[in-house]
């Protein structure tokens, strides 16, 4: 399998999860979330992917000092899930915290319950908002990939990819193009990414 060289510097996002381990799954529940392993879940990598990658890895940096806690984790959103990218997101997020609004799983008892910890039309400002249901703690993220341009050149070769008129030469860059902005993207997360803690 081959990818993109930069899928590999990109920072994992270190969990634990008591499930994995009462369940004997993983031991101490402790491991990693890369992006490449998001990417095979979402079939794709894109600046909506990057950005739902990016904006869970900076949330739990402020929540946890560690490892973060999956399960413990609560994500609201301000749209709604059929709106725009936000069901793109949230399926990202889901993946990487747990969190779903009610296909979740339902618990030991009423222990490591996921249902009910992922919220759409939130009455937030932000694009999302990321809460530790056992610090109490919040943080509030707003992701605006537009600040980081694509190749001039990125448009035309899709269209000509829609239109079934591109050669695999053509196909190729595109995707060259296509993954170099997404590049860039992880290369300039301050400036594609704001945090409030509350």
């Amino acid at each position: 399998m081959k990818t993109p060289a930069f899928f590999e510097t990109i920072e994992k996002i270190a969990l634990k999860d008591p499930l994995a381990e009462i369940l004997g799954a993983i031991e101490n529940g402790e491991y990693e979330i890369s992006y490449l392993e998001v990417v095979k879940s979402a079939g794709h990598s894109c600046p909506t992917v990057a950005g739902a990658y990016i904006m869970t890895l900076e949330a739990l940096k402020v929540l946890y000092d560690g490892r973060a806690i999956r399960g413990d984790i609560e994500v609201a959103f301000k749209e709604s899930q059929q709106e725009g990218v936000a069901g793109v997101i949230a399926n990202v997020v889901t993946h990487i915290t747990g969190a779903t609004e009610t296909s979740g799983f339902k618990g030991l008892g009423k222990q490591f319950v996921r249902h009910s910890l992922m919220h759409f039309n939130a009455n937030i400002s932000s694009s999302a908002r990321f809460r530790s249901r056992f610090s109490g703690k919040s943080v509030e993220v707003n992701y605006d990939a537009s600040k980081i341009q694509a190749d001039p050149n990125t448009m035309p070769l899709m269209q000509k990819i829609m239109a079934k008129d591109a050669s695999q030469e053509e196909r190729e860059l595109f995707g060259k193009m296509w993954q170099e902005r997404v590049r860039k993207i992880f290369e300039n997360i301050p400036q594609v990414l704001t945090l409030k803690q509350n």
